[in-house]
Parts: C-alpha cells; structure tokens; sequence
C-alpha cells in the first residue's frame, strides 16, 4: 500500500473533518457577507416571493437590489419560508439549506463512505464559494444527482419530482433526463414527469393568481432570451458571466461574435455519443461517468455560468477522480482541476492573475472543458470496463 493511498485513505475516514469543512466553511463566509450587507442574491430571492405575493413582475429592476431574478414562479414557494423571516435568520438558513440539499444528495451516490467523505472535502471550498453569493445552485446540483440515485434505486415517481423541480426553478434541472436510459420503468417515469410538471406548474398560484403565474412564464422566457444575449456582451465590460466553453473559447481566440451553435452543436453530438454503450446501462462505472459528463454539461456549455455556478460541475471532478485506478497522471490532473477551478477565484491566486488571466479569459472554465473531453474520451473508448467497481474497495 502506498503513502499517497495510506494518505488519502486516512483523510476519508476523518468525517468529522469532512463535516467541519462542507458546513464550517460556508457558514463563515455567509454570516461574514451578511455583517457587510453584501446579500444582494438573498434579497432577490426573498423578494421572488413578495412580489409573487403582490402580483408584480417578477423579472423587473427594483430599488431594492441591483440586477434582476432569472428563476421561475415556482421559486417563490421555496423561498417563502426563509422570505418570511427576519434577513439575517432567513439568509443563514437558506445557505445552510442549500448546503444540506447537497449533502445528502452526495451521501446517496453509490461510492463507499471515504469516498463521499473526500468528495465533501475537495468540494467544500467551491460550496463556500456558492455560498458567499447565496446560491440556489447546490440545490440544482442535488436535484440532478438525486435524478440519477433515484432511478438507480427505482424510485422514478421522485426522480422525476426533482428533475421537474429543476426545471421550473432553473431549467438546469431538465438534464437529469441524462439518466432516462437508466430507469427500469420509463412508462412510470414519463406519466410521473407528466404529473409533476402540471403539479408544479400550478403550485404558485396558491400563493398568487392562476393569470399571473401564465404571465409569469412568459416573462420568464423573454428574460432569459435577454439574459442570453446580453451575456456574452465582453466587449461591454460583462466578464464575469458566460464562464463556460463558449466563453472561454471566444475570449482566448478572439472570436466574440463566434455563434454559440458552433460549440454547442460538437458538443450535444459528443454527448449524444456517450449513450452508443448502453448495453452497459446497468455498470455503475458507466453510470457515474454519465452524471459526471451531465454534471459539467450543464455548467460548461450555459451562457450564464458564473464562477460560483461551478458547485455543480466540480463534485463531478471529485467523482471522476475517485473512479480512476491509482496513477500518477490522475493525481496531478485532479491537483490542476482542484487548483483551476475551485481555487482560481478565490485568494490563493494573485489579483493580478485574477484581473489579467482567469477573469478576461474565462479560464475557470478551462478545466472543465478537457475534463468533460476526457470522460467522452474514457466511455467512447469503453476504458471504465478496466477499473475497479466503485464502492466496493477504495482504490486510492
């Protein structure tokens, strides 16, 4: 047994540290934003609620906060509990929540107890990041994990809850039909998808009207169409939205009116090329190189990524990493993935690489990008039949 796999190992069975790290962290940094009055997110969302309440548009600007929600009507139901609370109860709350979704979304992926306990180590910097803006998305990450351990465990009735749920919150959620293939029940899955999406659809009119919510959706779609557009406005000084592929790809080669089409469109048939091995459906390998392909998918080819978007794509470096058979190249990988991503808007970089490289070059998204390469790669090339099945021993 090597030092590095003693190491590794004995950091996976500290829970406690585990713990301290996913919880500790994001709790310090959302208490520390609240006592600057930085909450602006909060403040959106809560306001989701009360303007639902009152029947006022949703997707407008408003005195009380700079920028504007780009989620759905039914955001307002979730965020009533925390919207009803004083700001500095329900802003801490709603970030522990997030952070608890997310937890509990990882501790049912079918890998061993050190292995979930590493995947909560490496991603509780990338989480503490997410929570210093309050985000929604480690909830959106929950929700497409929970899709897939779901219709693992047969359970497609609230698989197809989250993926709904996802959906008409933040549309991300949607990708989770990534795991269709895996459900034993497709029949059950799609009138379940039918069920929850008229279920869900309604849901806010018990807080509102039925002719609001409707106006809502429409409003919803224009404001993302806008969004869009206005995302990928570099030369307007927007640097710190579209941090995906299409971004990254347009500021490092100078091509800022590159159509989004020309990157999307390789990259879904790529996708779309993963599933030629479904007679693997049942292996767990496939299946969780799956989640992870659909994991960064839905960060790096969105025009409205942003540096905290990546709590959803980086537990699925984790993942992968804890899939590989023990080699050094996958050790130094995982340190640049660890590194490129989740480090390189905090801190620990310098102003001036932050100001002069990561931020004007997208290059968050870099990593990302040749990982999610790499894991098309390994299932075009069937390599995950060469490793050991996850769980059962851990390899590292």
């Amino acid at each position: 047994m090597s030092k590095k796999r003693i190491t590794l190992a004995w950091l996976g069975e500290k829970e406690w540290l585990a713990m301290l790290l996913w919880f500790g962290l994001s709790l310090i940094v959302g208490v520390k934003e609240f006592a600057v009055n930085n909450f602006n997110n909060y403040t959106i969302f809560k306001h989701v609620y009360i303007h639902t309440v009152n029947g006022q548009n949703l997707y407008g600007p408003y005195p009380e906060y700079f920028d504007v929600n780009m989620y759905g009507p039914l955001f307002s139901v979730l965020i009533a509990p925390f919207a009803l609370m004083p700001d500095w109860l329900g802003s801490v709350l709603w970030m522990l929540t997030n952070a608890t979704v997310l937890f509990f979304a990882i501790r049912q992926l079918p890998l061993n107890r050190i292995q979930q306990n590493l995947i909560l180590i490496f991603a509780s910097h990338e989480l503490m990041a997410a929570s210093s803006y309050y985000q929604f998305n480690p909830i959106i990450a929950s929700c497409i994990i929970f899709a897939y351990t779901l219709m693992r465990k047969e359970k497609d009735f609230w698989a197809a809850f989250f993926i709904m749920f996802g959906a008409f919150t933040k549309l991300y959620g949607i990708v989770g039909l990534a795991f269709f293939f895996f459900s034993r029940h497709k029949l059950k899955l799609i009138g379940s998808l039918i069920l929850w999406g008229v279920v869900l659809f309604v849901l806010p009119m018990a807080i509102s009207s039925p002719r609001f919510i409707v106006q809502c959706y429409e409003d919803w779609y224009h404001a993302l169409i806008y969004k869009n557009d206005k995302n990928a406005k570099i030369e307007q000084g927007i640097v710190l939205q579209d941090i995906s592929a299409m971004g990254f790809i347009k500021r490092t080669f100078r091509l800022p009116h590159l159509s989004n089409l020309f990157v999307i469109g390789p990259a879904l048939v790529l996708f779309g090329a993963q599933y030629i091995w479904l007679k693997y459906k049942d292996d767990v390998r496939y299946q969780l190189l799956i989640l992870c392909s659909t994991l960064i998918f839905t960060v790096l080819y969105s025009s409205s990524s942003e540096s905290p978007t990546y709590i959803i794509a980086f537990p699925a470096a984790c993942i992968w990493f804890l899939l590989q058979p023990r080699s050094m190249a996958a050790n130094i990988f995982f340190v640049y993935l660890l590194i490129g991503t989740s480090f390189s808007h905090s801190d620990l970089v310098t102003s001036w690489v932050k100001k002069n490289l990561v931020v004007p070059y997208a290059a968050k998204a870099m990593p990302s990008l040749l990982l999610w390469l790499l894991i098309v790669y390994q299932i075009l090339t069937r390599r995950f039949l060469r490793w050991p099945q996850p769980g059962t021993q851990f390899s590292h």
